[in-house]
């Protein structure tokens, strides 16, 4: 392990924010069913992650709810807290993922959104991240770190930056979290494809993906069957407080999703 500790090796689910409520409602239900440890939902300029919460808390009772991530030049620190506490989602089974969103500026940003949303909420914060910095800023002023877009393989490296980021500012031990698109089901590699290839695109993302020497393409599990996604999954929980599988379908169907969400099924 990266610190020498063994981590939770929890499973989450997780949906694009722009699906529609009730497509939400259905999975965050099954999903808590399943026996899932959280269910996340992105936030996009297309899809208000936090409404979509609050429709997920409605159907649901145990299961913790994050959203990842909200970028804070979209929405700074105090209006995020103020909509968490407009919408009344439950704080203790809340997680609020940040990012930074226009890279310039991003690491001063993240880090005032952090000490802010700190001191503003009761719910743990956890960062968006991708390269060294990032991930040590996480576990030096949040509780905890969201990567996304990397091979299992590298979540290792981004978890000791994290732990050793954290025991340096006398923090407790962070939550080490990873998005891991996991793409099943009729037309689903043709949808990743096309996300991948944009990606790819982005200069922050790129760099990335060169870091690690792989292409956006090789980031995600990919599988026909429940054998090959859940070994897919495997290869990271070693690493990961919590494995988020970070669902593509091939269509905006609750069937199509919940076809994933049975494969990839913790236990």
């Amino acid at each position: 392990m990266a610190d020498g500790r063994e981590r939770a090796g929890w499973r989450g689910f997780g949906v694009a924010g722009a699906l529609p409520l009730e497509i939400v409602r259905v999975l965050a239900s099954a999903a808590e069913a399943a026996g899932y440890h959280t269910f996340w939902v992105n936030d996009t300029p297309q899809g208000d992650g936090l409404a979509a919460l609050r429709a997920a808390a409605d159907v649901t009772s145990d299961i913790r709810l994050g959203v990842g991530v909200i970028p804070l030049d979209r929405q700074p620190a105090d209006v995020i807290a103020r909509r968490v506490y407009e919408l009344d989602l439950p704080q203790e089974r809340l997680l609020v993922g940040i990012g930074s969103g226009n890279p310039k500026g991003g690491l001063a940003r993240v880090w005032e959104g952090a000490t802010a949303l700190e001191g503003g909420l009761e719910a743990p914060v956890v960062v968006g991240a991708l390269g060294p910095n990032m991930c040590a800023l996480a576990g030096g002023g949040a509780d905890g770190v969201l990567l996304n877009w990397l091979t299992a393989e590298y979540v290792a490296p981004s978890a000791a930056i994290t732990d050793e980021a954290a025991r340096e500012a006398g923090r407790p031990r962070p939550l080490i979290l990873g998005y891991v698109r996991t793409v099943f089901g009729p037309g689903a590699r043709e949808v990743f494809a096309e996300e991948a290839g944009r990606y790819g695109t982005y200069p922050a993302y790129a760099a990335n993906f060169t870091r690690m020497g792989t292409p956006a393409a090789e980031t995600a599990v990919i599988g026909n069957t429940r054998e090959t996604i859940q070994t897919g999954l495997a290869s990271f929980s070693t690493e990961l407080d919590e494995t988020v599988v970070r669902a593509i379908t091939g269509e905006e169907s609750a069937a199509a999703y919940l076809a994933l969400l049975d494969a990839a099924a913790p236990g």
